[in-house]
């Protein structure tokens, strides 16, 4: 996997960058959000030192080759605004899962459909997968959107497959076939 042309990806609006702890505070901003964590699944992080250390944790995967990680920068301030990442990779069946996270100050912009836009350009583009895969914790419309404005097509539903916060939530699987 090209982890500098992943780490690289831009447009008008937003840069990937490649994830690092010198950006710990900024991540821990939405990392230790619980309105964040339960709208991603994420894992709440509570103090800089467990954000520090997912960080490290992320960064080891994408050393090994199983995930694909990067901070959403924001180009107008150079603030870090979010995480992308491409992960779960079946290499047999040629597809991995998109996922992406997003400090609540951003939400509603249009920067998780560009995330989600460039991912999947890179993905089918570079990487040459046959499919994309995502999931989203409902009742997260907004991420829903995200999904379907790139062409991804709602394919189910698996019931209270999350456990956040002592509450279970459903998610909805969408999917996008590489039809190139």
């Amino acid at each position: 996997m090209n982890l500098d042309l992943f780490h690289s990806l831009t447009n008008k609006n937003i840069e990937f960058k490649p994830l690092s702890t010198c950006a710990v505070q900024e991540i821990h901003e939405y990392a230790s959000d619980p309105i964040v964590s339960q709208s991603s699944g994420w894992k709440l992080m509570n103090t800089l030192d467990e954000t520090r250390e997912f960080i490290d944790v992320m960064i080891n995967r994408e050393l090994e080759g199983t995930h694909l990680y990067a901070s959403v920068v924001q180009k107008s301030s150079g603030v870090v605004i979010g995480t992308a990442m491409l992960f779960n990779f079946d290499h047999q069946a040629n597809k991995a899962e998109i996922g992406y996270v997003f400090h609540k100050d951003y939400w509603g912009k249009g920067y998780g459909t560009q995330v989600i836009s460039l991912i999947s350009d890179f993905a089918f583009k570079s990487l040459k997968l046959h499919k994309l895969h995502g999931q989203v914790v409902h009742p997260n419309i907004g991420s829903a959107r995200i999904l379907e404005k790139n062409d991804f097509k709602l394919e189910g539903r698996l019931i209270d497959h999350y456990f956040i916060d002592n509450d279970y939530y459903d998610a909805l699987l969408y999917g996008k076939i590489n039809n190139k």
